[in-house]
Parts: C-alpha cells; sequence; structure tokens
C-alpha cells in the first residue's frame, strides 16, 4: 500500500484505466507519480509489475484524480477524493453528469466528466470532456494531458454528451458489428475462415486509417471506390434499398436517448 501525495490517482484498475496507465507511463509520465487505486490484489500485482507504478487498496491523496469505477460508485468515490483533499477529478463514467459530479465533490473541487471509447485499449481512442462552472482552462488543460495519452480529445458542452456516447463511445460496437456481418458473408461466400478475418480485419485498419489521415470527407472516399455499374456500387445499392442511412440514424438516437436515460 502506498502513502504520500501522488501526482495523479487513478481510482479503478480495469481495462480503461490500465489502458490510461499504459499510456501515461509509455508517454514520459514517472510511473512513481501515478498510484492505481484498486481493491483487487491481482491487479495491483499486474500494475505493479507491468507499468511500475504505486498501487493502494484504498483512496490516497493526490493532486487530482482520474475516476474509473462503475457509474454506481462515482458519486462516493468523488466525495471520498475531494475529502482527502484532492482538488480535480475527472470521471470517464457513462452518463454521470457534471452536476452529480461537482455536488458530491464540493465546491472545492473542480469537476470534469469524459467518455472515452474502447479504441483508448489501444491508444487509437477519441474522448470528448466537459467540465462544471469551477472549471479552469488549467483544469481543462490537466485532463486534456492525461487523456491524450490514450488518443484525440475534444471539448464539447455537456448538452452534446449524450451525442457524444451514442457516436463515439458506442460506436465501436456498430463497427464491430459489421466487420461480424461481413466475416460471416465471407465464409459463405466461399472463403476459408483464417483468410476471411485477415481480410475483414485489415479492411476495417486500413480504411480507418486512410479515413483518418485524409482531408477528403467520407462521401468523397466512399464516392472514389464506386466505379459506375461497378461491384462497389453493386453492394452499396443493397445497402442503400435497405435503408443503411436511416437506420444508422435510428442507432445513434436510440443510444443517445439511452445515455440521457442513465444520466437521470
Amino acid at each position: 500500500m502506498t502513502t504520500g501525495t501522488a501526482k495523479l490517482v487513478i481510482i479503478g484498475g480495469g481495462n480503461m484505466g490500465t489502458a490510461l496507465v499504459g499510456g501515461l507511463v509509455n508517454g514520459g509520465w514517472n510511473a512513481q507519480h501515478i498510484t492505481v487505486v484498486e481493491l483487487d490484489a491481482g491487479k495491483r500485482e499486474h500494475l505493479e509489475a507491468e507499468f511500475g507504478v504505486r498501487t493502494s487498496d484504498v483512496i490516497v491523496s493526490g493532486e487530482g484524480a482520474l475516476i474509473a469505477v462503475k457509474p454506481g460508485d462515482v458519486a462516493n468515490v468523488c466525495a471520498q477524493a475531494s475529502g482527502l483533499g484532492i482538488r480535480r477529478v475527472l470521471s470517464i463514467a457513462a452518463g454521470i453528469s457534471v452536476n452529480t459530479l461537482q455536488e458530491a465533490a464540493g465546491q472545492g473541487t473542480a469537476a470534469i466528466r469524459a467518455m472515452p471509447n474502447t479504441p483508448a485499449l489501444v491508444r487509437e481512442g477519441v474522448t470528448a470532456i466537459c467540465g462544471s462552472d469551477t472549471c479552469t482552462e488549467d483544469d481543462f488543460v490537466w485532463a486534456e494531458t492525461i487523456l491524450s495519452a490514450v488518443g484525440v480529445v475534444v471539448r464539447v458542452p455537456e448538452s452534446q454528451m449524450d451525442a457524444v456516447t451514442a457516436v463515439a463511445g458506442s460506436g465501436p460496437g456498430y463497427i464491430f458489428l459489421m466487420a461480424e456481418s461481413m466475416l460471416a458473408a465471407a465464409i459463405e461466400a466461399g472463403l476459408p475462415t483464417d483468410v476471411a478475418d485477415v481480410l475483414v480485419r485489415q479492411l476495417f485498419r486500413g480504411a480507418g486509417i486512410l479515413l483518418s489521415e485524409s482531408e477528403e470527407s467520407p462521401a468523397t472516399l466512399r464516392e472514389r471506390v464506386t466505379s459506375p455499374n461497378g461491384t462497389t456500387a453493386a453492394g452499396l445499392a443493397v445497402l442503400e434499398n435497405a435503408g443503411l442511412r436511416e437506420t444508422m440514424h435510428n442507432v445513434v438516437k436510440a443510444a443517445a436517448a439511452r445515455s440521457a436515460e442513465m444520466g437521470k
């Protein structure tokens, strides 16, 4: 168990907490300036061995805390952190509003809400953040410095966080379902499973990198790969006739609505 004041306390050593630890340490942070609070002794041992960070089974004091626990535990953890003198809290729990964070932490602590996504596990995530009225520019920069270790960070007003959750937070699930479906279709079309798997995985990797690095819009990129009366045009026609665009709108609406419900 560690004692003293840490520069950063990460409360929760699950998948996302571990991803952030790895991103920070590999990005140049001094591992001894990070304390991970985790109840599971096995996870603590792994974090210490893998990254060289300090660990504890109780919340310790620090300059700031990143809270990576279940949504139902966030308010209590915020209150505990604030009570130990931590003056910045950054929550990555879905559906927990800034007001809830701020009320739990008290007015002496800056509260920031973040919505990361699972590609953060490979340091290719995108995270949106918003903060309470007590947050200064320094508070936002502090949060961005931490979260940029695992990807891109954008600032949004809290009114847009449900939409962010529906698009970026839940989005990997939509993409994985499409990959799953394409893999099954490739096998049905006669490809061996191992070949189909390589094709589909690299397809999503390559297309994602192209989309990310290109200055052209998704629509333009789609047009460039679609020859008139060609194979791509034939496939896209099926998607259009099946109402893919409308379905995608409904998917995002449903996820956003659920995010709003969780926030209540």
